[in-house]
């Protein structure tokens, strides 16, 4: 009888399981060396997130020496020019809560446009109109504006009609000590034309109010009214004040 050849099976030995990595606990760090890693977080994840872990991130997230590391990293003409004017213009308790220099880091209101939808690219939204006439409409640009975020821009029409935005400059990122030094420099600027088959007027004016709404500067501008069969003339209008 011949012998019966036996088959070798080889064991199964499951893989051990991966040992569940422990989670770092930031909040353990010196206050100093967590400053310097929530520097490196954006500033708006700062305000929105991390400002609600616990109160001790919140008292970070809250001082001045946080968002002044975060300006002090931007090298750029432009960062140390920003770093000189935060430093020269904080707030006379240097530990208000919460921090002004925060909103200010976030929404970044120095050299950009702080009007909301300044050529119609969404419509009316954001601005209080009174309409005469067949009321304002948007449409494309006839003539190219340089420099414009939309090709696009308000019409108005045979009569007059009326749009007003009103802008809070805290909530843009700015403060009283900041607004009051007289280093800052507010522009306001707006193009305007006509058909070159309808002549046209254009009135312009800029208020600058404090908190109860009293008038502390304004700027008007009246310019000479574009004559019926025109050129499609666009023109441009430029003020300013400290």
């Amino acid at each position: 009888m011949g012998a019966s050849a036996s088959r070798c099976r080889a064991a199964r030995v499951p893989a051990p399981e991966p040992e569940p990595e422990r989670a770092l606990d930031l909040s353990q760090m010196p206050p100093e060396l967590l400053l310097v890693v929530l520097s490196h977080v954006p500033p708006r994840t700062l305000l929105g997130r991390c400002r609600q872990v616990c109160r001790g991130w919140r008292d970070l997230v809250d001082s001045q020496a946080l968002w002044l590391l975060i300006l002090a990293r931007d090298h750029s003409a432009t960062g140390r020019a920003l770093l000189q004017l935060a430093r020269s213009c904080q707030s006379p308790s240097r530990n208000a809560r919460p921090c002004p220099l925060g909103r200010f880091c976030a929404r970044r209101p120095i050299g950009r446009n702080l009007i909301h939808n300044p050529c119609g690219q969404e419509g009316l939204r954001k601005w209080m109109v009174q309409h005469g006439g067949d009321g304002w409409v948007v449409e494309e640009n006839r003539t190219t504006v340089p420099g414009a975020p939309s090709q696009t821009c308000f019409v108005t029409s045979f009569s007059w009609c009326r749009k007003k935005q009103v802008l809070d400059l805290e909530e843009e990122g700015l403060w009283p000590e900041l607004l009051d030094s007289g280093r800052i420099e507010i522009c306001v600027s707006d193009w305007w034309g006509a058909r070159h088959d309808s002549g046209c007027m254009y009135r312009l004016l800029v208020q600058l109010l404090d908190a109860d709404q009293t008038v502390l500067d304004k700027f008007s501008a009246v310019p000479d009214p574009i004559p019926r069969w025109n050129n499609n003339v666009c023109l441009h209008i430029l003020m300013s004040w400290t």
